[in-house]
C-alpha cells in the first residue's frame, strides 16, 4: 500500500477494503479546523444540526481572514465565532495568532491523523503525514458533529524527488514544476504522494509548501511520509510525544508516476492568470515590478522569512518598489524579532503586516492600475489582487526578496557567495500562547454573542414539492453562460468590501457572479420570480480555487437549481450537492455549444429518476431539443439532493 491507502484505510468507516478510484468511501475525521471567512456559515449550520459538544478528538476555530475591522461586521463575528466556539468547546486561535494553516502545523497537527478544514488549503498538514482536506463548511460541521466524511476514493500520483535543491532554488519551485506538468485540473480525483530520497532533504515547512499549493492542483490533497526530519520538526516545536513513523511500503503502486530531480530544478514563475502558467525565471528576466508581497500560507514559516532576511540584509529595496512581509504566525514573528532577522527586513524598506492572510485574499495591498506585483502566494487570478487589470506573478521567497531589490523578476541564484541558504534551525522553536484558547468547561453550553450582520443561510428545496414536480417538471432558463476554468472568485468574489459580510447570504447574493456578468443577480431574481429558478451553464473546471460555501449559498438564495457544465472541480461539486443544487455535466460536451442565455429547459419525474439511481438524464428545450447530462452522484448524494440539501436530510 502506498502512505495515502495506508492512513484511508485505518480511517475508513463500514469498508474492511479500500474501493477502487472513483467509488465513494467513509472516513472517519480526527481533527476538524475553520477560519473565519467560511468559518461564520459554519457554525451557524452547526448550531443548524443541534449539536452539542464538538465529537471530533480536535476543533479549532482560526480569525485569519477579516482581520480589517472597518466597521462592525467582522469584530461581531469574531465575537460570534469565540462565543459558539466556547459553547461547544472547541479551540479558538484570535486575530494575531496567525494563519490557520501555519498555526495548525505548529501546534495541532498529527502525523497520521485525518484532517478536514472549510479552507481549501488545509492540505498543508500533509506535510506533516495527515490525510488533510478542504471542505466546505457544512461537510467539516457534520465532521464536528461525528458525521464520517463522504468523499471518492482518490486515484494516487506519486512524485518521486531525486537529488536536492540547490542555494537559489526553493521548494515553492517544486509544486510550480508539478503544477506545470499537471496544471490546475490535474489533481481532480487523485491525492498527490511524495516520496523517494530527495524528501529527506526537505524541512517540515518545505513540504508544507509543496502540499498546500496542491490545492491548484484541484488534488483531493497532498501527503508526505512522517521520518526523522518531521520528528526533528515536532521536538523543536515541544510536541515530540504525537511523532510516528510512516511511508509507503517499498512496492507501493501508484496510479500515475512523475519523477523530479531536485538537483536540477531552476526557479520557477507563475504568469498571469494561472498557478499553472508556468515557466522557467529565465524566461522573465528583467520584467519590471511595482509590488512585491512575501507571505500566505504557502511561504510565511520561519525558515521562509529567515531566507528573506538573509537576501535583504544590509541591501535596500529598489525605490519604485513596494514590498509587504506577512509573518504567518505569531511564532514566526517573535522569532524573528527575537534573533534580529525582523529588524534586517525593515531596514532594507519592508512594510510589515500583520500575521493573517492579508493581500492573498485580496484585504489590502491591491496594486496599482495595471501594475505588475510579484507574489509568493498561491493564486492569481484574475481581479483576485483587488486590482481586476493588474498583472500578478507567483514565485518563491527568494526570488521575491531578490526582484524588491532589484527592480524586476531577478534569479537568486545570482547572490551565490554572498547569502548563506542552510538557515540554522533554533533549539526550540518560541510557544506563546495567550491567543490560542483551550476548551474552557465552565464556558460550555454559554450563550452565543450575535451581531445584526448575521443573517439565515437559505435552504434547499425538496425535488417534488416546491419544484421538479413529477406532471410536467420545471421550465427553467439559463441565466448566464461561462466558460472553462472559473473560479470560486467568479462565483463569489472575495475583497475587503465583502469579506465582512460572509455571514450575510442576502447581502453577498447581489454579488454574485458580478465579474462575469454584472446584471446576474438581478437577471437570477427576475427568474425566481418568473419561473421560481434558474439554471447555470459552464465549461470545464467549473469552481476551482476556494472551498467557499458562498460560491453554492448566494446562487442557491437567488433561486439556481442547478449548474451544466463540462466538468467540476471537486470542493465546488460537493457544496453545490450539500445545498441541493444540481451539479449535472454534458454527457456530450458540444452540447455546451448548443445553448444559449435565455433558452429554457425541463426535466421531467426528476425526483423518481434522482431516487431511481439514473445517471442519464434528459432536458427538452423549448425547441424540442435534447440535451443528455450525467448526474453523477452515489445514493447518499441524491438522498441529499432530493431533500433539498444535508442539512434537511439529516434534520429531517
Amino acid at each position: 500500500m502506498n502512505l495515502t491507502q495506508k492512513i484511508l484505510q485505518a480511517h475508513s468507516v463500514g469498508q474492511e477494503i479500500l474501493p477502487v478510484a472513483g467509488e465513494s468511501i467513509s472516513i472517519r475525521i480526527d481533527q476538524t479546523l475553520t477560519q473565519d471567512s467560511t468559518g461564520t456559515m459554519a457554525y451557524l449550520q452547526l448550531e443548524a444540526l443541534e449539536v452539542g459538544e464538538t465529537r471530533a478528538e480536535l476543533s479549532v476555530a482560526y480569525v485569519d481572514h477579516n482581520m480589517l475591522q472597518a466597521g462592525f461586521e467582522s469584530a461581531d463575528d469574531h465575537r460570534y465565532i469565540q462565543s459558539v466556539a466556547e459553547k461547544h468547546q472547541i479551540w479558538v486561535s484570535k486575530p494575531g495568532n496567525g494563519i490557520c494553516h501555519q498555526v495548525h502545523l505548529e501546534r495541532f497537527g498529527v502525523p497520521g491523523k485525518t484532517l478536514i478544514g472549510s479552507d481549501s488549503h488545509t492540505p498543508t498538514c500533509g506535510g506533516l503525514g495527515m490525510i488533510a482536506i478542504g471542505a466546505g463548511g457544512q461537510d467539516v460541521a457534520m465532521a464536528m458533529g461525528g458525521h464520517p466524511y463522504a468523499i471518492s476514493m482518490p486515484a494516487v500520483v506519486g512524485v518521486k524527488l531525486e537529488g536536492k535543491l540547490q542555494g537559489g532554488v526553493a521548494a515553492k519551485d517544486v509544486i510550480l514544476e508539478v503544477l506545470r506538468q499537471l496544471t490546475v485540473k490535474g489533481g481532480v480525483g487523485r491525492v498527490i504522494e511524495y516520496y523517494g530520497e530527495g524528501v529527506k532533504t526537505l524541512s517540515v515547512p518545505e513540504r508544507a509548501t509543496i502540499a498546500n499549493m496542491g490545492a491548484e492542483l484541484g488534488a483531493t490533497t497532498s501527503v508526505f511520509p512522517s521520518d526523522e526530519m518531521t520528528k526533528d520538526y515536532l521536538e523543536r516545536q515541544g510536541r515530540a510525544e504525537v511523532w510516528r513513523p510512516l511511508e509507503a511500503e517499498a512496492d507501493a503502486d501508484y496510479d500515475l508516476d512523475l519523477t523530479i530531480s531536485l538537483t536540477t530544478l531552476e526557479p520557477h514563475v507563475a504568469k498571469p492568470h494561472s498557478p499553472d502558467n508556468v515557466v522557467s525565471i529565465g524566461e522573465l528576466l528583467g520584467t519590471e515590478v511595482d509590488q512585491v508581497c512575501i507571505g500566505s500560507c504557502t511561504n510565511s514559516s520561519y525558515l521562509d522569512l529567515m531566507r528573506v532576511a538573509a537576501i535583504l540584509k544590509g541591501r535596500s529595496i529598489h525605490p519604485g518598489i513596494s514590498l509587504t512581509v506577512s509573518p504567518g504566525s505569531k511564532q514566526v514573528l517573535s522569532m524573528i524579532a527575537a534573533n534580529g532577522a525582523l529588524g534586517d527586513i525593515l531596514d532594507a524598506g519592508a512594510r510589515i503586516l500583520e500575521t493573517g492572510c492579508g493581500p492573498c485574499i485580496g484585504m489590502g495591498q491591491a496594486p496599482p492600475s495595471e501594475g505588475v506585483s510579484l507574489r509568493t502566494f498561491n493564486r492569481n487570478f484574475t481581479g483576485r489582487s483587488g486590482t481586476k487589470n493588474s498583472f500578478v506573478y507567483l514565485a518563491s521567497p527568494e526570488i521575491a526578496a531578490y526582484s524588491a531589490i532589484q527592480g524586476c523578476i531577478s534569479d537568486p541564484r545570482e547572490l551565490a557567495g554572498t547569502v548563506e541558504w542552510n538557515i540554522p534551525w533554533p533549539e526550540k522553536f518560541h510557544n506563546n500562547n495567550n491567543l490560542l484558547l483551550a476548551p474552557d468547561v465552565t464556558k460550555k453550553g454559554q450563550e452565543v454573542l450575535r451581531g445584526p450582520n448575521i443573517k439565515p443561510f437559505p435552504l434547499g428545496q425538496v425535488i417534488g414539492e416546491t419544484w421538479g414536480r413529477p406532471d410536467t417538471g420545471d421550465r427553467l432558463p439559463v441565466i448566464i453562460m461561462v466558460g472553462d476554468n472559473i473560479t470560486t472568485d467568479h462565483i463569489m468574489p472575495s475583497n475587503a468590501n465583502l469579506l465582512p459580510y460572509r455571514s450575510n447570504i442576502p447581502y453577498l447574493a447581489g454579488f454574485c457572479l458580478n465579474p462575469c456578468d454584472a446584471d446576474f443577480a438581478k437577471n437570477a431574481e427576475a427568474a425566481k420570480e418568473q419561473f421560481g429558478g434558474s439554471i447555470i451553464v459552464g465549461g470545464d473546471n467549473y469552481g476551482q480555487g476556494s472551498s467557499r460555501e458562498h460560491a453554492a449559498l448566494t446562487p442557491l438564495y437567488l433561486g439556481v437549481k442547478a449548474v451544466i457544465v463540462k466538468s467540476f472541480a471537486r470542493i465546488h461539486r460537493a457544496n453545490l450537492i450539500n445545498n441541493g443544487i444540481l451539479p449535472l455535466v454534458f454527457a456530450d460536451p458540444q452540447d455546451y455549444d448548443g445553448l444559449e442565455t435565455g433558452q429554457t429547459l425541463v426535466v421531467r419525474k426528476l425526483r423518481e429518476q434522482l431516487l431511481g439511481g439514473q445517471s442519464e438524464l434528459v432536458l427538452e428545450s423549448e425547441n424540442r431539443r435534447e440535451v443528455k447530462v450525467l448526474l453523477q452522484a452515489n445514493d447518499f448524494e441524491r438522498k441529499v439532493l432530493a431533500a433539498g440539501g444535508k442539512i434537511n436530510l439529516l434534520k429531517g
